[in-house]
C-alpha cells in the first residue's frame, strides 16, 4: 500500500511528464498566470476602497492591457529599426578594424615573431563575422516570414488577455477551492509552507521585474548620455536579460560597444561603454537588488543560471518562464 509520499512522488513526476509534453500549449496560460498573480495584490488594494471585485479586476486589466499595447505600438518598431541600424552600421567597424585597430595590434611586441599577419586576423575575424552575421540575418527573416510564428503570436496575443482577465476575476476562489482540498491533517504545515513561497515568489517576480525595468532604464540613459544611436534598444535589451545574473552585463558591453565602435570609430567611446555598464552592474548589486528584491530567495548566481539553462533544456520556453520561481520554491521546501 503506498503512503502520501509515495503519491505526492508519482504525483510530482506526473506534473513534470505533462509540462514537457505540453510546453508549447502552456505558454500563454503560464504567461496569463504570472500577470493575474501580479495584479491579484492591486485588486485587493482596490476592493478595500469599497470596490467591487469585478470593478477592481477591469481596472487593474485595463492597466495591464494598456501597458502591452504601449510596449508593442512604440517600443518594439524603435528596437527593429535600432537592431538595423546596427547591422548595417557593422561594415564601417569592420573597416575600422581593418585600417586603425589591425596594425596597432600586429606592431604589438608579442605579434612580431608571430605567424599570424594582419591579413590572416582580419580573414579570420571578418570569416566569422560574417557566418554569425549571415546566420543571424537568416533566423529573423525565418521568423518574420514564418507564417506558423505570425498565428502563434496572434494566439498569445488573443489568449493572454483572457486567461489574465479570468484568472484575476476568480483568483481568490480558485485559492480558496485549493485551499478546501487539502487534507486536514497537514493543512497548517502546507499553509505554512505555501505563505513562505508566496512571500517568495512576490519579492522576486515584483522585485526582479522592477530591477530589469530600472537596470533597462539606466543603461539606457548612460548610453545615451555617452552619445550612443542605440542606446534605447540595447539598453532596455541589455535590462531584460538581467534575469540571469551577469548576462546583460555581458550582452549589453558586447553589442553596446560594438555600436559604438562603428559609430564612433574609437576606442574611447567603448570604455565609456564598459564604464556605464560597469556603474549599472554595481547599482544592481549594492542599491537595486537589495531595495526591490531583498535577500529573502537567497539563490545563488550559479544556481539561477543553471535553472533557467535546464528549464529551457527540459521544457522551452515554459521552462525558461517558470525556472526562477520554481528553484525559489524548492528552496523554500529543502529549508523544512
Amino acid at each position: 500500500m503506498f503512503d502520501s509520499r509515495w503519491w505526492f512522488l508519482i504525483a510530482t513526476l506526473g506534473a513534470g511528464w505533462m509540462l514537457y509534453r505540453l510546453g508549447s500549449v502552456l505558454t500563454p496560460f503560464v504567461l496569463g498566470a504570472v500577470l493575474a498573480y501580479l495584479g491579484d495584490p492591486l485588486v485587493d488594494r482596490l476592493q478595500q476602497v469599497r470596490l467591487s471585485r469585478t470593478a477592481a479586476v477591469i481596472i487593474v486589466f485595463m492597466l495591464l492591457m494598456l501597458l502591452g499595447a504601449l510596449l508593442i505600438l512604440f517600443l518594439v518598431p524603435v528596437m527593429r529599426q535600432q537592431v538595423s541600424a546596427l547591422l548595417g552600421a557593422v561594415p564601417a567597424a569592420m573597416t575600422w578594424f581593418r585600417t586603425e585597430m589591425l596594425p596597432q595590434i600586429v606592431d604589438a611586441e608579442i605579434f612580431k615573431t608571430s605567424v599570424f599577419s594582419s591579413e590572416s586576423i582580419y580573414a579570420a575575424v571578418s570569416g566569422q563575422w560574417q557566418s554569425f552575421a549571415g546566420a543571424l540575418m537568416e533566423i529573423i527573416k525565418g521568423i518574420t516570414e514564418s507564417s506558423q510564428v505570425a498565428l502563434t503570436l496572434l494566439i498569445y496575443l488573443f489568449l493572454v488577455p483572457i486567461v489574465t482577465f479570468y484568472l484575476l476575476r476568480d483568483w481568490d476562489h480558485i485559492v480558496e477551492r485549493i485551499h478546501q482540498l487539502l487534507p486536514r491533517r497537514y493543512e497548517a504545515t502546507i499553509v505554512s509552507l505555501v505563505r513562505e513561497c508566496d512571500s517568495v515568489l512576490a519579492a522576486f517576480l515584483r522585485g526582479q521585474f522592477g530591477v530589469m525595468l530600472s537596470l533597462g532604464a539606466v543603461y539606457a540613459l548612460g548610453l545615451w548620455i555617452v552619445g550612443v544611436e542605440l542606446a534605447l534598444s540595447l539598453g532596455m535589451l541589455a535590462g531584460l536579460v538581467s534575469f540571469v545574473p551577469y548576462l546583460g552585463f555581458f550582452v549589453g558591453i558586447g553589442m553596446a560597444g560594438l555600436a559604438a565602435v562603428a559609430q564612433f570609430q574609437d576606442l574611447l567611446h567603448l570604455v565609456y561603454v564598459i564604464a556605464v555598464f560597469t556603474v549599472g552592474q554595481l547599482l544592481e548589486g549594492y542599491v537595486l537588488s537589495p531595495w526591490l528584491v531583498g535577500t529573502r530567495i537567497g539563490l545563488h548566481p550559479v544556481a539561477v543560471i543553471f535553472s533557467v539553462m535546464a528549464g529551457g533544456q527540459l521544457f522551452g520556453m515554459v521552462g525558461v518562464l517558470i525556472a526562477l520561481p520554481v528553484a525559489a520554491v524548492v528552496l523554500v521546501l529543502l529549508r523544512h
